[in-house]
């Protein structure tokens, strides 16, 4: 009985598989609403629908805003051994011993969303609901996106080890099939005493399950023939589409024990205590008397960023493009 609520809200959702994909993002943010205290509940959840479908905004950015693309990922192994020990926390820090170039080129994730989180606590403080929501959608884009192991080395699609197309394989056929069947209970978002050492270890979480990522998919590689391991699927206006088949999907799945299952629910869990610890460092503001939509401003910006995605030319961005 406690999987029907999961149910519901996976039926509300469009199933678009592309990285934690617009399906897993969006789902992420939903369910985050749901960690979330009273005092925060009711502002959030009168938002849900925004903080769901803005959910894929910054992916959607890429091609339009400039530096959008390393906000996704932190190429931990391109810094050596005991990268994640070494890197510093401090973006100035990290500038002056790197160099901004380099720190754009492998990523910065984890300096993004620990700025991120100072601009969500100042919004809160000031009571701007839209940039609480503008913020918060966002926020919840970049937490997850740590918590996804292939966002932390640069064999991100296995294009160094001949597993081209491992990304959506992990991120977003495993969840599109079995997701519905995941335990996403997470119990309340927990307050973050500190927020960078918080979204680090989620990094370094992610680095430490790359290796089985990549080794179980090619284990399974060598047991699959072709005509086994892929299939074809309806997709609606793009026809049949070429997949991972189902069985080898599923066995996959099993050979990572849950790890797909236990990264979602951690960045569901994380993405609300980012949240929380926002508002509570903001001085815990009241938010009972907040609009109850968006304002006319927030709307054209909305539209504006729209109208300018959809004119961008299609083009390769640097940065874990696949």
């Amino acid at each position: 009985m406690k999987k029907l609520p999961l149910l519901l809200l996976l039926l509300l959702l469009p199933l678009q598989p592309r990285a934690w994909g617009f399906f897993g993002h969006r789902l992420i943010n939903r369910l985050a609403v749901f960690t979330l205290p009273a005092e925060l509940l009711g502002f959030y959840k009168k938002h849900i629908d925004y903080l769901t479908d803005h959910a894929t905004r910054p992916d959607q950015r890429r091609a339009v805003v400039p530096g959008e693309a390393a906000r996704h990922f932190l190429d931990v192994d391109a810094y050596g051994d005991s990268a994640l020990v070494r890197l510093p926390r401090s973006w100035a820090d990290a500038v002056a011993r790197y160099g901004e170039d380099t720190l754009q080129r492998h990523g910065i994730v984890p300096w993004h969303v620990a700025r991120m989180q100072l601009q969500l606590t100042e919004a809160f403080r000031t009571r701007d609901a839209d940039r609480i929501l503008h913020l918060s959608a966002d926020l919840g884009h970049y937490v997850a996106d740590a918590c996804v192991p292939l966002h932390s080395t640069r064999n991100y699609n296995g294009q160094l080890t001949n597993q081209r197309g491992i990304h959506g394989l992990w991120e977003s056929r495993l969840p599109e099939l079995l997701s519905a069947n995941y335990d996403f209970f997470t119990g309340p978002a927990p307050y973050l005493d500190n927020p960078t050492f918080s979204i680090w270890e989620a990094v370094g979480r992610s680095n430490a399950a790359v290796d089985s990522v990549l080794r179980f998919e090619q284990e399974l590689t060598s047991r699959f023939p072709n005509d086994k391991k892929y299939g074809f699927e309806e997709r609606g206006a793009q026809g049949a589409v070429r997949v991972y088949s189902r069985d080898f999907s599923r066995a996959y799945h099993e050979r990572l024990h849950g790890q797909v299952e236990r990264q979602m629910r951690r960045a569901v869990q994380l993405v609300g205590a980012f949240w929380y610890t926002c508002w509570v460092n903001a001085g815990q503001p009241d938010l009972t008397n907040l609009p109850p939509g968006i304002s006319a401003a927030e709307q054209r910006r909305l539209d504006k960023e729209s109208t300018d995605l959809k004119n961008a030319p299609q083009r390769s961005i640097a940065g874990h493009e696949e």
